[in-house]
């Protein structure tokens, strides 16, 4: 992959995340559970302030249950938007490869959540004519397959090397409106089914401790005014594993 490459798919879902859509997604849990009694713990911030934390925990040998969610609220001059996210599941995880370095997981689970959207409408010399009001409650269940990898590359910054690992996943998440509200007027309910793939990359700065760049597409199955398919996900964060298996 050139530079130019690297650079367009790291911004591409900056420049497509816009806040048009009532569904905004968390980062999906890639904890990379390796064994039993293994626990994990991530904290992820987009640039426009949506922020995710997930949790893990390996209950037995293939089997761990994960927790997340996430949060924003940003308030601009024409526009506002706030939305809240919770969700677990549980799933099979394994290690396999000729170094024990390759981990797939498969989870699902269920959510909900709530979005509340505040569009301003201003004349001509810029006085505010009059605004709406648009808010939701949703339900969501998901399902999604990690594959990653802790054979890492190396990348030398400041005269020391940091270990590098990649990983994928493929999120379906189906949505349904719970309630749905326009200047205290009800709407008609809306619902989509999403397609989720993300890449994130670690960067290792301890034996527990690694950063993580994660980047996503968002696509939605269905034609929706409102629950559609407008906010990919672009965070930095950091990510705690204790208790894993011993890198080979």
């Amino acid at each position: 992959m050139t530079k130019s490459q690297l650079a367009a798919f790291i911004l591409l879902p900056v420049l497509l995340n816009s806040c048009s859509s009532m569904y905004m997604p968390n980062v999906p849990n890639t904890p990379m559970l390796s064994q039993r009694g293994e626990l994990s713990g991530g904290a992820h911030i987009s640039l426009r302030g949506n922020a995710s934390l997930n949790g893990a925990y390996a209950v037995a040998d293939h089997f761990g249950v994960i927790f997340g969610g996430s949060h924003m609220k940003r308030e601009w001059e024409k526009k506002d938007y706030k939305h809240n996210l919770l969700e677990v599941g549980g799933g099979y995880f394994n290690t396999f490869g000729p170094d024990d370095n390759r981990i797939i997981e498969v989870y699902a689970g269920y959510g909900g959540g709530s979005t509340d959207r505040v569009f301003r409408h201003y004349d001509d010399q810029n006085i505010l004519t009059g605004s709406d009001l648009q808010k939701v409650t949703y339900s969501k269940t998901f399902f999604q397959v990690n594959y990653s990898s802790r054979k890492s590359d190396n990348l030398k910054l400041f005269g020391r090397n940091f270990p590098i690992s990649y990983g994928t996943a493929l999120r379906i998440s189906s949505v349904e409106m719970k309630t749905f509200m326009i200047n205290d007027i009800g709407q008609l309910r809306e619902g989509n089914v999403f397609l989720e793939p993300v890449f994130f990359t670690r960067m290792k700065l301890s034996d527990q401790i690694q950063l993580q760049y994660t980047t996503s597409g968002n696509f939605g199955l269905n034609s929706r005014k409102y629950m559609n398919a407008g906010n990919s996900i672009f965070t930095v964060g950091a990510v705690v594993n204790v208790g894993g298996k011993t890198l080979k």
